[in-house]
């Protein structure tokens, strides 16, 4: 159902309950850790992996929702699937429009189960996906020159050369040259492609 190497982080108090969630994911080929408590979880080492967190709403100490709320704090952007025995509508709403993928009230089915597991994975690989390439166009943007970096301003502001010559105090041809070596090292042979590089930076809250 999954790539052997994604992973399924499972935080409950109930033992029966952590044992129980391990062999059903293990039973799909997904590799799974388990904690007894949301400060055992935050305690332990977070590899860069496909994850997924499978959380209860109500433990002793930091709840779910706390949990939630500390790891979006954080930047974290593991998906979680919310379970629970106490559950209830307003509490649900909490967490979906916090971000968690699925609501599950115990008990619950294991296909229903499964199927959340399938959707969060899908979700941390888009999200991987995403950061990876944004690290991308990031290490090609540390590669211009603090003059480049002026001129790629008008450039995605869809300035003209003499324009930003003017403002800038050089030749138009100087810019010409700087434009020539901002597309060879972006990695791209169009001003569209440039933009929506230069949006993605921006997006990902790395100022230009």
């Amino acid at each position: 159902m999954a790539d052997s190497q994604d992973w399924v982080y499972v935080v409950d108090d109930d033992l029966s309950v952590r044992e129980a969630l391990s062999s059903l994911i293990r039973s799909v080929g997904l590799q799974v850790e388990t904690y007894a408590s949301a400060a055992a979880f935050l305690e332990g080492p977070r590899l860069p992996r496909v994850a997924c967190l499978i959380l209860d709403v109500r433990m002793p100490g930091l709840t779910g929702l706390e949990l939630q709320a500390r790891l979006a704090g954080s930047g974290a952007s593991i998906p979680i699937i919310f379970i629970t025995g106490h559950g209830d509508i307003p509490m649900a709403v909490r967490a979906i429009k916090k971000g968690a993928v699925e609501f599950l009230a115990k008990p619950f089915r294991d296909e229903d189960l499964l199927a959340a597991i399938r959707s969060a994975l899908a979700q941390a690989r888009s999200t991987r996906q995403a950061e990876s390439e944004v690290g991308e166009i990031r290490r090609r943007y540390a590669l211009l020159t603090g003059r480049e970096k002026e001129v790629i301003t008008f450039m995605v502001r869809g300035a003209l050369n003499k324009q930003a010559a003017a403002e800038l105090g050089v030749s138009e041809m100087t810019v010409k040259v700087h434009r020539h070596n901002i597309m060879h090292k972006m990695g791209v042979t169009t001003l569209p492609d440039l933009v929506r590089m230069v949006e993605r930076l921006q997006g990902g809250s790395e100022g230009l």
